[in-house]
């Protein structure tokens, strides 16, 4: 790629065709959309604004850092990665190899979360975010759910650090409160309303299976959980009843192959009702167990 900054006079759209050609060259078939929809990230705007001002000249600063994104994806780091930026349901999260990059899949599970408590009944109280990550969902209840708080819990402390920035960034309207601890020993024993979790929930052969980019790029904490998968999943259906109001929600996002392995976990004794949901691709992607309405000690 030539250097775009020894000209003040390179447009936009200068600087992005020479990162189309060398994403293209490093094997990414859609060089120029991504190319496009990094500088974007960059620019915090969107890619048909990019569009619309190709012909501007392009700054100095932006093009080196941009032009360093560009290397990165072309080295085979994910998107997400390369531009360090994230969209996740209305926000614009930094993202980077501290926590794995949100998934299309995780949206669902908080619109499933933000559905029940949209009850006037359920309104206010704390929720739960277990595995933050980069606070992807804690933010999201934060900004767009009725809750009077929202406690983050992740057993990475580089995670932790990531979804401090994001809240910083963000700015929600209710507090949210980043804790470092595995699962929920963090929550020392408080009443939430609700626990919401994105577990880690594959196996090692599964894991090894996974698409390079993601074995060699994103934190294999966040995803392998125990010779079945399930490690994490059974210790938030163990310990949820106790931390719960009564008539409180668990939402977990699951591995789609082992829906039926994990409603066998749900304690029917501890729980008045246990569902798993699909997500929009039509696979049992959510389980969600409801609270008996009396108090679980």
């Amino acid at each position: 790629m030539r250097n775009a900054t020894s000209d003040p006079r390179t447009s936009i759209a200068a600087v992005v065709d020479d990162a189309a050609g060398r994403l293209e060259r490093a094997g990414v078939r859609s060089g120029r959309p991504e190319a496009r929809a990094l500088w974007a990230a960059l620019a915090g705007t969107s890619s048909g604004d990019v569009w619309l001002r190709r012909e501007n000249s392009a700054d100095g600063q932006r093009v080196a850092a941009f032009q360093e994104a560009v290397e990165r994806r072309a080295g085979g780091m994910p998107f997400a990665y390369a531009a360090g930026r994230v969209t996740f349901r209305t926000l614009d999260l930094r993202i980077d190899g501290r926590a794995l990059i949100p998934r299309p899949e995780t949206e669902g599970l908080v619109e499933l979360v933000l559905r029940w408590a949209s009850d006037a009944h359920r309104s206010g109280g704390v929720v739960a975010d277990i595995g933050t990550g980069s606070g992807c969902i804690a933010l999201s209840l934060a900004v767009e759910g009725t809750f009077e708080r929202v406690v983050a819990v992740d057993a990475s402390a580089p995670a932790c650090s990531l979804a401090r920035e994001n809240v910083a960034m963000v700015r929600p309207r209710v507090p949210v409160e980043v804790r470092e601890g595995n699962l929920l020993a963090a929550l020392d024993g408080g009443r939430y309303r609700a626990i919401v979790a994105n577990p880690p929930y594959l196996t090692e052969d599964e894991y090894g299976a996974l698409d390079p980019a993601v074995r060699e790029y994103e934190p294999r904490a966040a995803l392998v959980s125990g010779p079945d998968g399930l490690d994490a999943t059974r210790q938030l259906f163990d310990g949820a009843p106790s931390l719960l109001e009564p008539g409180g929600l668990l939402a977990l996002e699951i591995d789609e192959r082992r829906s039926a392995q994990v409603l066998a976990l749900a304690d029917r004794s501890r729980w008045s009702r246990v569902d798993v949901l699909e997500d929009l691709f039509g696979r049992p992607r959510y389980a969600l167990a409801t609270a008996r309405e009396e108090s679980i000690a």
